[in-house]
């Protein structure tokens, strides 16, 4: 199994709130998109952190610090490109919860979106 889709699979085992999401998109997607599924895992954590209880954010962050910290290429990839610079604008409902990044997360996002702003182009 790819790295990446193996992240999304360990992502619900570790947090099932995210079980009824995975089904969906497998079923839509007939497969494991893992950066198309990474969306959708953004909005829930979002939505968790501003009050939502279908996840729980604490759980999603904690999991994604502990991915990064394995340096496996192919999931540094999925959490940076597609959660990270995924996350709310600064201006934008939850943008607060990049404060509760964990270190290595904090300097990935730092590294992509300086002051939480775009500097790709």
């Amino acid at each position: 199994m790819e790295r990446d889709v193996q992240l999304v699979r360990d992502l619900v085992a570790a947090s099932p709130g995210f079980a009824d999401l995975f089904d969906a998109h497998v079923f839509n997607e007939h497969s494991v998109l893992s950066h198309v599924f990474f969306w959708d895992v953004v909005q829930e954590t979002v939505a968790s952190f501003l009050g939502g209880d279908e996840t729980d954010w604490r759980v999603t962050l904690r999991f994604l610090e502990e991915q990064l910290r394995l340096d496996v290429p192919e999931v540094t990839q999925v959490i940076v490109t597609s959660f990270l610079f995924s996350l709310p604008w600064p201006d934008q409902p939850g943008y607060g919860l990049v404060n509760h990044l964990g270190p290595i997360m904090s300097a990935r996002f730092t590294a992509i979106r300086p002051s939480g702003e775009d500097v790709s182009g």
